[in-house]
């Protein structure tokens, strides 16, 4: 089979294949109509196989099926505002996959690139963090570790909280919303990673409250011990060296991108009973709630994003 794959691959033609059929002879329409049941990988792949392919390959009613059906309210945040009626649609999917940030550089949207739904990170300098500017409790140091270089670092605090806000007309889906966070303090030493856990404490003596609410009346509460894993107890995830985790905080159903959807969302522990500190908090991520493969556990566990 696969020499008869590599013999049609390798003419453009019925004529110059000594009249043997070829993939060429197919036509640009044809190819064009499967090219709609298939991920934008694979299109980009097979587009290398000849020119009826490539063709296909870069009609816009293929790419038409891959953007949302509101591409372009997500347009009008692109930086330059181009006239995109001009563009073909192949590179206004590679645009918008590409990822494009807004609100000050704070927040970035993009499309997955297999599926071509919205995804979307905040970072924590897009939200509100109770004594967030007393260099005693919080501080932000630059890290590759996270999409917007930089992260904010709770040393020390009893009422912890840190809240925001997107407004956003995200295409209709149902949609899981994260905090992404790192217990200690990490940096690199002879090009190695190191955590620090010197001002980590307190974590352990209650849950953190994690709240979402919609501009249409959806609300998801959810609690979590800040230190749990699915794998390991709290001291063992500390030897470990630390990794990001994502706490779920709960999902959202959109029906409709008009008008927008703004959502809110929180992160609290106010139990001022005792302090707590030594947390990284990066980001919130919105995703389609089905995208990836993930433990339904309210934990995810990653090294990266």
């Amino acid at each position: 089979m696969g020499a008869s794959l590599s013999s049609l691959t390798e003419s453009e033609s019925t004529a110059a294949n000594g009249g043997r059929p070829s993939l060429g002879d197919i036509p640009e329409n044809c190819v064009a109509c499967v090219f709609m049941y298939l991920t934008p990988p694979e299109i980009c792949n097979l587009a290398r196989l000849n020119r009826a392919f490539r063709g296909a390959a870069s009609s816009d009613s293929v790419w038409d099926s891959k953007l949302p059906v509101n591409y372009h309210q997500l347009l009008d945040v692109l930086p330059q505002r181009e006239n995109y009626e001009c563009v073909r649609k192949k590179d206004i999917f590679a645009a918008l996959s590409r990822g494009v940030a807004f609100d000050d550089g704070n927040k970035e949207v993009w499309l997955d690139r297999i599926s071509g739904r919205i995804c979307m990170s905040i970072s924590t300098k897009a939200m509100l963090i109770t004594s967030g500017e007393d260099r005693r409790h919080w501080n932000w140091f630059p890290t590759e570790e996270s999409r917007f270089h930089v992260v904010a670092y709770c040393q020390q605090v009893w009422w912890f909280e840190v809240s925001g806000s997107v407004k956003f007309p995200f295409p209709p889906d149902i949609y899981t919303l994260t905090f992404r966070v790192h217990l200690g303090k990490f940096h690199k030493r002879l090009g190695r990673r190191v955590c620090n856990f010197e001002h980590t404490h307190g974590w352990d003596l209650g849950p953190v409250r994690y709240e979402l609410f919609t501009s249409d009346g959806q609300h998801s509460v959810s609690e979590y011990s800040i230190h749990d894993s699915d794998q390991d107890d709290a001291s063992a995830y500390l030897k470990r060296g630390g990794n990001w985790i994502e706490y779920k905080m709960g999902e959202f159903i959109v029906s409709s991108s008009d008008p927008a959807t703004e959502v809110r969302f929180s992160m609290k522990q106010i139990d001022c009973t005792h302090s707590k500190g030594g947390l990284c908090v990066d980001s919130v991520s919105i995703t389609p709630s089905d995208l990836k493969a993930r433990k339904r556990k309210g934990v995810g566990v990653s090294t990266h994003q």
